[in-house]
Order: structure tokens, then sequence, then C-alpha cells
């Protein structure tokens, strides 16, 4: 175990939302560098830049509904030497923008950091039409793109701090809701580097996750723990580029995978790992994320549950992925 909270096997876990890491973070990265500043689409409140927009409303640019040209208002201003910080929520960016931030910021390698809020199932009410679960998929298919999913607010502010950095395009993917802080201050962040949260030379498997599900996955490993069966679990908040070394260090020694991620199957994390086993080193893997539905209004809580993205949902995985690599 890396730097872990332990409290989070507790009821009392604190809570906060990712997207507060990232309000945070913005203003701690233009605190350090005056070249940082922040665009948003009328929604600076929800994405959390309301703070730096008080702080340095010369270096804020509200464009209204217009998220195409905010990717291309930012990747002008990176050209000529500014950090942006381009937030809306995941739906609208890079769902919306998704042909602008290729063209206009990838394919000149611009260094602009898309923030895209509100991802997942956990915006809960605002329904199907809101719950960006193919956002992964979208960037990690653009050349030059980093992409980054935090686990917890605390793991946003780094990342936040780490991206502003980091010179190129960048993607940060931030849940809505608060969830449990599962990391703590002293936690290490280093963009393409996973962090192995459990470690067990008897793992029968390896839960590979990101964002709100690091949680459960770790929970799931405890509940497994329980029952005589031993698993690892890796927080893997990068998913380009993807950390391979740890992942192929994971496969060899367990010999089976289970992938956890708040999206859907098809083009996410799991995706990126099978892939990247399949040429390497194959073993079996099951997947836990979205398959191939669109959301729909409901509790964040149940429509996790309802999307087979529970606790119970990982465990399941494990021991079926555990049989097949037994050849059960």
């Amino acid at each position: 175990m890396s730097n872990l909270n332990l409290k989070i096997y507790e009821l009392n876990v604190e809570q906060k939302a990712i997207r507060d890491g990232f309000g945070e973070g913005v203003i701690e990265a233009g605190e350090k560098n005056k070249n940082v500043v922040a665009l948003c689409t009328d929604l600076k409140e929800s994405t959390r830049v309301d703070g730096f927009a008080k702080k340095w409303p010369e270096r804020f640019f509200e464009l209204g509904v217009a998220e195409q040209n905010m990717a291309s208002v930012a990747a002008g201003m990176a050209a000529m030497g500014k950090i942006p910080f381009i937030a809306s929520y995941a739906i609208f960016s890079p769902g919306r923008n998704w042909e602008m931030i290729r063209t206009t910021i990838c394919y000149n390698n611009t260094n602009v950091k898309v923030v895209g809020a509100h991802a997942g199932l956990n915006v809960g009410p605002d329904g199907g039409s809101h719950q960006m679960l193919e956002d992964i998929a979208l960037m990690q298919v653009l050349p030059k793109m980093t992409i980054i999913v935090p686990c917890d607010a605390l793991e946003a502010k780094k990342a936040t701090l780490a991206i502003a950095e980091l010179v190129g395009p960048a993607y940060l993917r931030l849940a809505r809701e608060k969830s449990p802080v599962v990391t703590t201050d002293e936690s290490p962040f280093k963009i393409g580097q996973a962090e192995v949260l459990i470690e067990s030379d008897q793992a029968e498997a390896v839960i590979i996750a990101c964002g709100l599900m690091v949680y459960r996955a770790l929970i799931s490993a405890r509940k497994l723990e329980q029952e005589g069966i031993k698993v690892s679990v890796i927080n893997n908040h990068t998913i380009k580029p993807l950390d391979e070394k740890t992942i192929l260090v994971a496969a060899q020694k367990a010999g089976a995978i289970v992938t956890a991620e708040e999206h859907q199957q098809a083009g996410g994390l799991g995706s990126a790992i099978a892939e990247f086993l399949a040429k390497t080193n194959p073993v079996p893997i099951e997947f836990v994320g979205v398959a191939d539905r669109f959301g729909q209004s409901g509790e964040p809580a149940e429509l996790l549950e309802h999307y087979g993205l529970g606790v119970d949902d990982i465990i399941e995985a494990v021991k079926k992925v555990t049989k097949r690599k037994n050849g059960n």
C-alpha cells in the first residue's frame, strides 16, 4: 500500500467533489505562472473556474454557449504563449467541439488543457443527454493528447498542476458529485505513472481502475480478502500515456485483470489495457463499465448499481476472471 487513506474503509470517510480539486489546482497553477488563463462557456460555477475568475478577471474569458469557438480561441492563445484551461461539461467539451479540439489543438500541438466536468453517470437526474460516457474514447484516438481521470479531489488538484507544466494538449476528466477521498497529500502523482494501492504476491487478479471506481475497487478488494481471495488494486489515473511497465508486471504476476471505469466499456481504460496486453502478455480480462448503453435519469448511486458499476459487480468480475484463468 502506498500513501493510501485507510479511512476509506470507514463510514465517516471524507467526501469532496473531484471538480473542487481542479478549482483549487487551477488557482495555484495561476499563482505559479501568469500565463495560465481560463476560458468557460457560461458554466464557471459548475466547472469550478469561478474562483480563478474572481482572482484574475483579466485572465478569465467567458465565451458564452460556444464550445467550438472556445477551443479555437484557446488554440490561438496558446500559440501566443498562454496556457489556456478550457472548462465545460464533458458532454459539450469534448462532446460538441471534438473536431475543433482535433484540428486547432491536437493537429497543431497547441498547449491547451481541456477540462471535461460532470462526466459519467454521477450527474444523476440530468439524464442520458448529459451523462458523458464516451469522452475517454473520443480523446484517446487523438494523437498528442494526454488523458487523466483523477480518483479524488486531492488527485485532481495534483493533476491540474501537472498538466499546467506539461507542454502539449491534455484532457482532465472530472466527476460532479462528492466522492470519497482515497489518497493523501503525500500520495505521489506523476503523469503516466499508475499507483499500486494494494499489492499482493498471492493476488489471484488485479483490479485496475480510474476515477470514482478506484474507491469501489478498494472496497471490493477488502471484501474479497474477507472471502480469502487476494487481489491487487491499481489506480490508473493516466489513460494516455498508459503506464505499460506497471500494467505488464501486474499482468505477469497475477495472470488476470479486471478493469473498472465510469465510461463505456468500449474505447476507455479497459480497451487501452486490452490492446496493450494483447501485444505483450495476453491474459483473461473482465471489463466493469457501461455495456453499450446510454444513461438515464436517477440518483447517482442507483445508476452505478443499475449499470453494473457497483462493488458486487467488481467482485463478480474478479471471481469470473479467476475461473477463466484457471480454466474453469
